[in-house]
C-alpha cells in the first residue's frame, strides 16, 4: 500500500527513525534540565557564599575616645568626618567616640596628635569584641524552647525570629493582659508589633504610656531592655507595685526590624533602616531624624549615604507612619513617651531641634532627675539628665520632639542606655540583665508620676 508515493517499508521504516528521534528528543530534554537545576544550584550556591564573604567584619578596625573641648578641636574631628577616615559614634560637649577603620588608623592618629587631641584607645579591635559580643545557643537554650515555646533569655542578643515566638508565646499564654497588634510594615514588609500591657480591671482613669526600643538596628541593648521590661510586667505581675499595674502600656521592642535583622546578618554596625528610595541613592534613612517636627533642621542631613539622612521628607519612613497613626488615634491617652537607645547613660528630653527646652522643662527634668535616682539605686549606675541639644548635640526630626511638640506627650524622653564608651555599641551580653534592671526602675518611676497626677 502507498501513502502520498511512500511504500509500506518505506513508511516503516519513517516512523522508526520518528520513534528514535522522539526518544532522542526526549533524552535531550532531561539532560537540558538537569544541566539547568545544576546550574541553579551552583548559582545560588555561589550566591551563598558570596553573602558570606561579603559579611561586613571589623578586623583590626578600633574605637578612640578623642577629647575636643573647644571649636578647633571639634573642627578637625568634623574634617576627619568629611574625608571619610573616621565615623563617629557617640558625641557630647567634651569628647566624641570615633571608629577608625585599620587602613586609615595611622594617618587618623598622626593628624589627632599633630592637631594636639588628646585619644585615648576604647576598643583596641572591633571584630574581636563582636565575636566575643554574642555567643552561640546552647543545648540548654534550644531544650527550653521546645518545652515552653520559646528560647527568649537574657543571657544573650536574639534575632527577629526568637523575639517573635516569644511574643506569640506571651498572647497565648496571657491573653487577659496581653494583647498583640500589627500596626504597619517596615519597608521589608516585616510586621510592625506593639505589645499593649492591659491595665487591672478594676483601674480607673487609666493613663497610657509609649515604649520602643531597637529605632537605631545596632542598638541591641535597647531591644533586650525592652524586651526585659515587657517579661517583668507579665511575669512577675504579681510582685509589681500597684502603680505598674494601673498603667497601660504600649510596647514595641523593635522599631527597626528590617535594620535590626541586617546587623545580625550582614553588618553588626548597621544603624538606619533598610529603604531605597532610588536606584541611585544609598540604602536607609536615620527614623530618629524622620518625624515630622521641625524635620530636616540642625543634626540632620539631606545626604541619603549619611548615618543621619533624615529621608526624603518628614514621615517617610514606614515605621514612622505607624507609630504616627497609632499615637494619634487617642494622643490625650499617652502621658508618657520612652525611646531607648544606647550609648552614653543619658536621660534626655525636648527639644532635640535647638538648645531649647520647653515651658514645663523643670518638671520634665525633676521627673527624669527620679528615673536617674531610680537606677543609681537599683544598679549603683549613674546616668546624667537634661537637654538632648544641650548635652550631647542638636538632632532635628527626633520620636521624642514629635512626641513633645505634635502628640502633645508631656513626658517625653530619650533614654540612652549603657555604657559610658567602654563597649559602646558593642555591649557584652553580661550587661544584658542589668540594663534591662536600669529601664524597669526608669519605667517603674514614670508610671508612679503620671498615676499619681491628677
Amino acid at each position: 500500500m502507498a501513502i502520498y508515493g511512500l511504500q509500506q517499508k518505506d513508511l516503516k521504516y519513517s516512523i522508526h527513525l520518528f520513534e528514535m528521534d522522539g526518544c532522542y528528543r526526549v533524552l535531550y530534554c532531561v539532560i537540558t534540565l538537569l544541566a539547568l537545576a545544576t546550574l541553579i544550584i551552583c548559582l545560588e550556591n555561589n550566591d551563598q557564599h558570596r553573602d558570606v564573604e561579603e559579611k561586613i567584619t571589623y578586623n583590626g578596625d578600633q574605637v578612640l575616645r578623642v577629647e575636643t573641648v573647644n571649636s578647633k578641636q571639634r573642627k578637625k574631628i568634623k574634617e576627619l568626618e568629611n574625608q571619610g577616615l573616621i565615623e563617629k559614634w557617640f558625641t557630647n560637649t567634651t569628647s566624641v567616640d570615633i571608629m577608625v577603620k585599620k587602613d586609615n588608623s595611622e594617618i587618623v592618629k598622626n593628624t589627632l596628635k599633630n592637631g594636639s587631641l588628646l585619644f585615648d584607645v576604647f576598643i583596641d579591635d572591633i571584630q574581636r569584641a563582636i565575636n566575643e559580643e554574642n555567643p552561640p545557643i546552647n543545648e540548654d537554650e534550644s531544650e527550653l524552647s521546645g518545652r515552653q515555646g520559646h528560647n527568649l533569655t537574657f543571657e544573650r542578643y536574639h534575632k527577629i525570629h526568637d523575639i517573635n515566638k516569644y511574643i506569640d508565646y506571651l498572647s497565648q499564654e496571657y491573653p487577659d493582659i496581653v494583647e498583640i497588634e500589627t500596626i504597619g510594615k517596615s519597608y521589608e514588609n516585616v510586621p510592625l508589633r506593639v505589645i499593649r500591657i492591659k491595665p487591672d480591671q478594676n483601674a480607673t482613669d487609666v493613663k497610657a504610656i509609649w515604649i520602643d526600643g531597637g529605632i537605631h538596628a545596632r542598638e541591641w541593648i535597647a531591644v533586650s531592655s525592652v524586651l526585659y521590661l515587657i517579661n517583668e510586667l507579665i511575669y512577675n505581675r504579681d510582685s509589681l507595685e500597684s502603680h505598674m499595674k494601673n498603667i497601660e502600656f504600649h510596647i514595641i521592642p523593635i522599631l527597626n526590624p528590617d535594620g535590626y535583622k541586617y546587623s545580625h546578618e550582614k553588618e553588626r554596625l548597621w544603624r538606619k533602616n533598610r529603604n531605597k528610595q532610588s536606584a541611585n541613592s544609598c540604602i536607609g534613612a536615620d527614623l530618629n531624624r524622620n518625624w515630622d517636627y521641625h524635620w530636616g533642621e540642625t543634626g540632620a542631613s539631606k545626604y541619603s549615604c549619611a548615618e543621619i539622612y533624615r529621608g526624603v521628607k518628614a514621615s517617610s519612613e514606614r515605621e514612622t507612619q505607624a507609630v504616627v497613626q497609632y499615637i494619634m488615634k487617642n494622643p490625650n491617652k499617652f502621658k508618657g513617651f520612652l525611646t531607648f537607645h544606647s550609648y552614653g547613660q543619658y536621660i534626655l528630653y525636648p527639644w532635640g531641634y535647638a538648645k531649647r527646652v520647653p515651658s514645663d522643662h523643670k518638671e520634665v527634668h525633676r521627673v527624669g532627675q527620679a528615673m536617674a535616682t531610680a537606677i543609681k539605686k537599683a544598679t549603683s549606675n549613674e546616668y546624667t539628665v537634661g537637654n538632648s541639644a544641650t548635652l550631647l548635640y542638636p538632632a532635628a526630626g527626633a520620636s521624642d520632639d514629635w512626641a513633645k511638640g505634635v502628640a502633645k506627650i508631656k513626658y517625653a524622653y530619650t533614654v540612652e542606655l549603657k555604657d559610658t564608651g567602654k563597649y559602646g555599641f558593642i555591649l557584652p551580653p553580661s550587661e544584658i540583665l542589668s540594663t534591662g534592671k536600669e529601664a524597669f526602675a526608669a519605667v517603674s518611676t514614670l508610671a508612679n508620676e503620671i498615676s499619681s497626677e491628677k
